[in-house]
């Protein structure tokens, strides 16, 4: 007998997995609010050179910072807010005072140098972020983006040790050390007395929420039956969507980061207390030869369900039927993903769709400039957009399967970048509508990885095998802001590098297997046996 008998005697899909979904609803909506915070924390606001000995009653404030700013036609600063004229140049018609022309300088020259007295900003929208508060502009910019590079290796880092650790120590145990420690180095990121600190900190708590991301959606996967196993997963992950609209909202009302950083951690407390009615995966407890853990759950799931199950139904020798069926591996390693031929295959096909995946999705979703819309309204569309793409996985992963809803969700976001580079900068209606368009495509194709992945693994090694994609995928996280510098270099070398890796992750995604109405694996042999019986079939 295996575990999906054992499942369907007790209830695959009941109030007791609508409970557990309920449970595991909070990690989902604290993840993009987390994520994605750089959008407002980590804002620039219009800025200019600091200039001194300003008149204190000044009545032509614009005819003083053309004097003092290189400007360009359209009256913005040129060539960037980071330099201002050596000395202070006349106007036509305009007096300012004997400053308005420097005798020091030939008539007709105009030397720009660098800011050298800080920035004024303009606080309108803001009213301080990162940027603003440690100068993280000009020359400096390069360490804005660093930060958020830096949080996508600490999650990158935080998704091996939690996915092996977990493996090994329990879902639910790992769960709750994720709840605590990012509530504590949340809360010391907000209380950051410099931007050291601060990258330290953010880090670490990168480190300690990507628990979230390992855990969720393997320990709701592993109570639920095939039938409901897709919707359960596409459900879930629009409580992602909904942390994505809620951090439009929080972003509008709190214009501080400290302040926006605590309220979006400070919700890891009630997570806590919410660890006390999640229950452990009995898969994995029966995984593990934990027969009267695994059995206490399995009665509890059957008593919320209604099902009439007694104790003799779920006796020692039933289940031990079922964790004998075949030697089950008690120390799983990242090793172990890459011994066997099928599931070194799955791993490393994992690994290049999930950065490519990752890449295509933040590259989008962290720069919201250039769309002629204010950040919030940006915010509030990209989340807006997120939901009729998971309704779309959820019809398109069950009519034709993950593997080809993988790879042409892929697609349409590399053609979407594709189509961006014929489009002109001063057409905002068309770049706006493709943007939009290729949002709604890197959202479904991350909804859809989470789902696949997790079937493609054995339950001994899910976790694993989820730490390490997940691995890839944050190292394709943490490259797309540091990325965005490259339209310094060409400005149309940023889209063809985030089209061509998608493009690249939608060939590979062809080469997974399809999960379609499949049972989960519960060990490696099944995984392989699977692979071989396949093959047969193909022959």
């Amino acid at each position: 007998m295996g575990f999906e008998e054992l499942l369907d005697k007790v209830g695959g899909f009941g109030p007791f997995q609508l409970r557990n979904l309920a449970l595991l609803a909070l990690p989902r909506v604290l993840l993009p609010m987390h994520f994605l915070l750089p959008i407002f924390m980590a804002a620039v606001p219009a800025h200019h050179c600091a200039l001194p000995d300003a008149p204190a009653n000044l009545s032509h404030q614009d005819s003083w910072l053309e004097t003092h700013l290189p400007r360009e036609t359209d009256g913005s600063f040129s060539p960037c807010p980071c330099l201002r004229f050596a000395h202070p140049q006349a106007l036509p018609n305009t007096t300012l005072g004997t400053e308005a022309h420097s005798p020091g300088e030939p008539e007709g020259e105009a030397t720009a140098v660098p800011c050298s007295q800080g920035w004024e900003y303009d606080r309108s929208e803001f009213s301080s972020t990162i940027a603003t508060e440690w100068d993280l502009v000009c020359q400096q910019r390069g360490l804005n983006k660093i930060t958020s590079t830096c949080f996508f290796v600490g999650v990158l880092v935080g998704a091996v040790v939690y996915g092996y650790l977990s493996d090994r120590l329990g879902r639910r145990r790992l769960l709750l050390v994720a709840y605590v420690s990012s509530l504590v180095l949340g809360l010391a990121s907000a209380a950051s007395v410099n931007h050291n600190m601060f990258v330290i900190t953010r880090t670490l708590t990168g480190s300690a929420l990507a628990g979230f991301t390992i855990i969720v959606l393997p320990l709701e996967l592993e109570w639920l039956d095939v039938e409901h196993r897709t919707v359960a997963g596409v459900i879930s992950t629009i409580f992602w969507t909904g942390g994505v609209l809620l951090l439009a909202l929080v972003g509008y009302l709190i214009r501080s980061w400290r302040w926006l950083l605590l309220a979006v951690t400070l919700p890891c407390v009630p997570g806590i207390i919410s660890i006390w009615w999640v229950p452990e995966s009995a898969r994995w407890l029966l995984t593990q030869g934990r027969l009267e853990e695994a059995k206490m759950y399995l009665l509890r799931c059957a008593k919320l369900n209604g099902r009439p199950v007694g104790e003799d139904s779920l006796s020692q020798e039933a289940l031990t039927k079922v964790v004998t069926m075949e030697r089950v591996l008690q120390r799983p390693s990242y090793l172990d993903l890459l011994r066997t031929p099928q599931l070194r295959h799955i791993s490393w096909c994992c690994m290049a769709v999930w950065f490519g995946v990752n890449f295509s999705y933040y590259g989008l979703t962290l720069d919201v400039s250039g769309l002629g819309l204010t950040v919030y309204q940006t915010q509030l569309l990209f989340g807006a957009v997120e939901l009729p793409s998971k309704i779309t996985v959820y019809f398109l992963v069950r009519c034709v399967g993950r593997r080809l809803t993988e790879a042409g969700m892929l697609l349409g976001a590399a053609l979407t970048f594709g189509l961006s580079l014929l489009v002109f900068s001063d057409t905002k209606s068309w770049i706006t509508a493709l943007v939009v368009m290729g949002k709604a495509f890197s959202e479904a194709a991350f909804t859809t990885a989470y789902l696949f992945t997790s079937e493609l693994y054995p339950t001994v090694l899910r976790q694993t095998g989820l730490g390490l994609t997940a691995l890839m995928g944050r190292l394709g996280a943490s490259l797309a802001p540091v990325a965005a510098l490259l339209d310094g270099v060409w400005l149309l070398l940023l889209k063809l590098a985030y089209g061509g890796i998608a493009l690249l992750a939608a060939c590979t995604a062809l080469l997974l297997p399809e999960t379609k109405k499949a049972q989960l694996p519960e060990t490696i042999q099944d995984v392989e046996r699977k692979s071989s019986q396949e093959e047969d079939v193909q022959i």
